[in-house]
């Protein structure tokens, strides 16, 4: 039997042929087209970690230099431990400045109810002690009649005026609760210093609001004297005797000592005198020779 290959089988077996071929390329070209999409996708992706990595290594700079911000500010806190050391330091305690005492000095007698204010600088005896004296001799007291009691005596200091003929001076207070109120407006002795030494009557003076009488009294002699005033007033049923004093000593010549202002030292005493006051006392609260004086003011 013979086989007859027609022209169309020919050209049908080469189709098939080819087709086989084309096949076998077609089916291998996807597969290479696969392969190196695959292979770009993991470089894209690899592009992409790589990039993320170095983001993500960048990213912490601005959070540090965040960081670093707040220590800009570090020297806020310096200020404020500068600030505690002023605040923690106490001021240093003021000094306590001493009081100063008052210049005068208030005395005070209870039972005769008699007051009155003298300078601190001031020496007072009280009591026995009470009885002043000029140099020549203690000074009497001037009453007319006997029965005074010496009360409290109050006497400048001896330097008092240097280089003056000045000795001593004094304010004393006496009492004589044995006399008429009458019999208080007189004295013992008075004022004999006029020109024919006669008698000089008791005058009338107001110190402060208290009537008085007065008179004065000198003795003397070529080296001492003593130059007294005597003031008298009539309260709580007995008769009060104030009495200035000056004396002096030695004889005031030029070149040497000067004679000391008698008109000033009068006026010292006489200020003593205007802060006299008497406080109502019943007659028997008064002792006639009991003394408890004391002095006030600090």
């Amino acid at each position: 039997m013979t086989t007859t290959w027609k022209s169309g089988d020919k050209k049908s077996a080469n189709w098939e042929t080819n087709n086989l071929s084309s096949g076998t390329t077609i089916s291998s070209w996807p597969r290479q087209q696969k392969l190196a999409g695959a292979t770009i996708a993991g470089f894209a992706i690899l592009g992409l970690l790589l990039t993320a990595s170095a983001c993500s290594k960048q990213s912490p700079e601005p959070a540090l230099a965040g960081v670093s911000s707040p220590a800009s500010t570090s020297p806020a806190p310096a200020a404020t431990t500068a600030i505690v050391p002023t605040a923690a330091a106490s001021p240093a305690p003021a000094k306590k400045t001493p009081k100063r005492r008052p210049a005068n000095v208030t005395y005070t007698d209870a039972n005769f109810g008699v007051s009155f204010l003298y300078p601190r600088k001031f020496a007072l005896a009280s009591g026995d002690k009470a009885q002043p004296e000029l140099g020549m001799g203690d000074v009497p007291m001037n009453f007319g009649q006997a029965g005074g009691v010496a009360v409290a005596t109050v006497a400048l200091p001896s330097g008092s005026y240097p280089g003056t003929d000045f000795a001593s001076a004094f304010f004393s207070v006496n009492v004589n609760r044995g006399i008429s109120e009458q019999e208080c407006a007189h004295f013992a002795f008075v004022d004999t210093r006029n020109a024919d030494e006669e008698a000089v009557d008791a005058e009338k003076v107001k110190i402060g609001a208290t009537d008085m009488e007065m008179t004065s009294n000198f003795s003397g002699n070529a080296i001492k004297q003593a130059e007294t005033e005597y003031y008298h007033s009539y309260e709580n049923g007995a008769c009060y005797e104030y009495v200035l004093g000056l004396g002096t000593e030695g004889f005031a010549t030029e070149g040497g000592i000067e004679h000391v202002d008698r008109d000033e030292v009068f006026a010292k005493l006489e200020k003593i005198l205007a802060t006299v006051k008497i406080n109502p006392t019943e007659p028997e609260h008064m002792a006639d020779t009991a003394f408890t004086g004391k002095v006030g003011g600090k």
